[in-house]
């Protein structure tokens, strides 16, 4: 089986590299959709609100936003992978503890449960210890 991947180039440079570039792509894209969610239905000032439900201040909710942006758009053009998936870890994990841990493991639990940031959190992890990849604005 290891014989025919490899006939496919599984596990070349190349594939990495391509691997690393839809992993890269797919994860800046959910970061601008949850930005685009806390923006145009909850309202920057609902997220504030929410945070502010948890215990956080509300502006951490603007941090948040600006963090999902500009984090998201650096990941999908590559430019500086590493250091912007290491950026985001303390984001999504944040939200983990603060808004999903008091609701169990599975996300599907009311209000989801923390068990989506936590594998959004290990494959930004995955990222930065692959590197942009393919098609990158900047290496690191």
């Amino acid at each position: 089986m290891t014989e025919l991947l490899n006939s496919f180039g599984f596990g070349s440079t190349q594939a990495i590299d391509i691997a690393s570039l839809l992993l890269r792509v797919s994860l800046g894209g959910l970061f601008l959709a949850h930005a685009w969610l806390k923006v145009f239905v909850f309202t920057p000032k609902g997220a504030a609100g929410f945070f502010q439900s948890l215990g956080l201040p509300g502006f951490f909710a603007y941090l948040t936003i600006a963090a999902e942006v500009v984090g998201g758009v650096a990941l999908i053009i590559g430019l500086w992978t590493s250091l912007a998936a290491l950026l985001l870890i303390p984001v999504i994990a944040g939200a983990g503890w603060f808004a999903h841990r008091q609701n169990g493991f599975w996300f599907n639990n009311t209000n989801g449960g923390w068990e989506y940031p936590a594998f959004w959190s290990l494959a930004l992890l995955v990222q930065a210890l692959l590197g942009g990849g393919a098609l990158v604005v900047s290496g690191l």
